[in-house]
């Protein structure tokens, strides 16, 4: 049974900073493309970033450019995404996300797995 896990949510003041972990269980994750999308109350899911199975291929959405960065350690099976710079309107669930392949975009559809998501909240 494949497994992701975010964790890392919370709440900070605009400015801040937070990185979000997903644990990836019960696939190869290695040969896999992680990807971090976010959905806000009201509003469609948004992409966030994407990144290859060879951990140099990233990806970001326009509206995180600069002040996120996705990173992967395939030892640990685990997807990172280090947020600066936060803003209020960054306030969503953050969901981590595994393809079937080894590339993969910007499309919920292209990823087959699912974490729970993790909130994060950005005051102002």
């Amino acid at each position: 049974q494949v497994q992701l896990v975010e964790s890392g949510g919370g709440s900070v003041q605009t400015g801040g900073s937070l990185r979000l972990s997903c644990a990836v269980s019960g696939r190869t994750f290695r040969s896999s493309a992680m990807v971090w999308f976010r959905q806000a109350p009201g509003k469609e899911r948004e992409f966030v970033s994407a990144i290859w199975w060879n951990g140099v291929n990233t990806y970001y959405g326009d509206s995180v450019k600069g002040r996120f960065t996705i990173s992967r350690d395939n030892a640990k099976s685990t997807v990172y995404l280090q947020m600066n710079s936060l803003k209020p309107e960054d306030t969503a669930v953050y969901f981590c996300a595994s393809s079937s392949f080894l590339r993969a975009g910007p499309r919920p559809d292209e990823y087959r797995y699912w974490g729970q998501g993790t909130q994060v909240t950005v005051s102002s």
